[in-house]
């Protein structure tokens, strides 16, 4: 098999930088909301209620991804002879869901709640203090995300925002968006309680509960819709499959490609399968050959891809 690099769409990550990625996200994230937690009990506060459930949510994902990212490389067997590349988006999946009713329900719950009812708010400062600490573990998880992001890219030649809206590495795509949301999470939680302090009215804090669940949502939505579309199986960009089609109509003794179908399994599988015109060939063995051959040059133009099925098809058919 030849070496694997990727696509942008395929982004190869060495699984093992994204299962890095994914537990140092989680460590973080636990550590912060057992703080978050106890601050937001002694201070009352709705909005670092909400913080809590966020990091709680958060290390509940990077559970969850990490099972995504061992039990997908799981190889191939006679039950699942595509192997088990899919099941990362299952779990993955779950992981988004998780977001949004451990994150996002809670905390527009509980902001709901305070702007009806009001809240005894007491000493902020603890809460001040954890939200600065906080804020420090979460910029060190998003900065070894965006190391890897900006690795990833780099290798690529294609920009961040491409990256992110295309990969099929949705683990480091989750950590980032969570990293980020976790960062903006903290600064509303911070207007929140400064604003709550200054005028005395919980109004400010429980807005900022309900702007935090609103976030949390907004990535779940994101997470679910892109794994999901991935569970269900996603095809190469337009221009990789132009890419494969051109390959293989180069080969010397390939006529046209009569039909082409790509389906990403993972960040490192890829299936092409095709339908091809070969020019009239004496014997089978150089059907034998040309197939090969063209399984090959697909594999050097695109090398994400690890499995072709070329169908040698007479045109009409």
């Amino acid at each position: 098999m030849s070496e694997q690099r990727t696509t942008p769409d395929t982004p190869g990550d060495s699984g093992g930088e994204s299962v890095t990625t994914v537990i140092v996200a989680g460590l973080c994230n636990l550590g912060i909301a057992l703080a978050k937690a106890v601050a937001g009990a002694i201070s009352g506060s709705s909005a670092m209620l909400s913080e809590a459930a966020h990091s709680f949510a958060d290390t509940v994902t990077e559970v969850l991804l990490f099972f995504s990212l061992k039990r997908s490389t799981r190889p191939a067997d006679g039950k699942h002879p595509l192997g088990y590349g899919r099941e990362r988006y299952l779990w993955a999946l779950l992981a988004s869901f998780a977001t949004f009713v451990g994150g996002a329900v809670f905390s527009v719950h509980d902001g709901v709640h305070t702007l009806r009812y009001g809240e005894e708010l007491g000493s902020p400062g603890l809460s001040y203090l954890i939200l600065a600490v906080a804020f420090v573990l979460e910029s060190v998880s998003l900065a070894r995300t965006v190391r890897q992001l900006r690795g990833e890219t780099r290798r690529l030649r294609v920009g961040g925002y491409r990256y992110l809206r295309h990969t099929s590495d949705t683990a480091v795509k989750a950590v980032f968006l969570e990293d980020c949301a976790a960062l903006i999470g903290l600064l509303l939680a911070f207007g929140g309680l400064l604003g709550a302090e200054l005028t005395g009215d919980a109004l400010w804090d429980g807005l900022a509960s309900v702007l935090i669940g609103a976030l949390l949502a907004w990535v779940a939505y994101v997470l679910a819709r892109d794994n999901a579309s991935l569970l269900i199986g996603r095809s190469l960009p337009d221009r990789y499959e132009r890419t494969i089609t051109d390959t293989l109509t180069s080969q010397p003794r390939v006529v046209r490609v009569l039909d082409l179908v790509t389906s990403v399994h993972g960040p490192d599988d890829v299936l092409v399968a095709a339908k091809v015109d070969f020019a009239d060939l004496a014997t089978a063995a150089e059907v034998e050959a040309a197939c090969d051959q063209a399984e090959r040059a697909i594999r050097r133009a695109v090398p994400a891809v690890t499995r072709v099925y070329l169908d040698p098809t007479p045109p009409g058919r």
